[in-house]
């Protein structure tokens, strides 16, 4: 009986352990896709990065003086500070609503520590610099996820149809 026990409580702990914690220990450069990096300088208008943001379709933007990363500017700062505020985009600059000075991991980072920040710090989006603290990459909780997904494809992407369940193929929404 105690024997039977204890091999249901190992198969439900190996269950649990669905995730290879090595996986995660894995360097950010690592990862196949990063998100682009989009760059504007301190100076630039709150109209110019919305604008930037659209076109490239990104959620944040880096912001840059003398190739150091200053700030950011996310799609959030446009809802609660520019927004909620009825700033005039035209003539309010980056500087003026932008996250001062960002925590930034560097390329050889473990993946660990870009969930760590993103869920302690509530962030979706984290700048990757190199050593003179230039730009060179973001990492977004979608470019984890995705990464995730590739390590457990039949787990996520070859689920049963639920009836319950409608999923979209758009963003729009979600």
């Amino acid at each position: 009986m105690v024997d039977h026990y204890l091999d249901d409580e190992a198969n439900v702990a190996a269950e649990q352990d669905l995730f290879d914690s090595h996986s995660l220990q894995h360097p950010i450069k690592e990862l196949p896709e990063l998100q682009p990096v989009v760059c504007l300088p301190s100076t630039a208008k709150v109209s110019e990065a919305i604008q930037s943001m659209a076109e490239e379709r990104v959620g944040i933007i880096l912001i840059v003086d003398d190739e150091k990363l200053v700030g950011v500017f996310s799609e959030r700062d446009v809802l609660l500070k520019v927004a909620a505020a009825s700033l005039d985009i035209n003539s309010t600059t980056v500087a003026e609503v932008m996250t001062q000075n960002p925590q930034a991991l560097r390329p050889h980072d473990e993946l660990v520590y870009a969930l760590n920040l993103m869920s302690v710090g509530g962030f979706r989006h984290v700048p990757i610099v190199d050593g003179s603290g230039k730009p060179v990459a973001v990492v977004s909780m979608r470019d984890i996820v995705e990464y995730i997904v590739s390590l457990y494809p039949d787990e996520v992407l070859k689920l049963p149809p639920s009836p319950d369940q409608s999923i979209t193929q758009t963003r729009e929404g979600a």
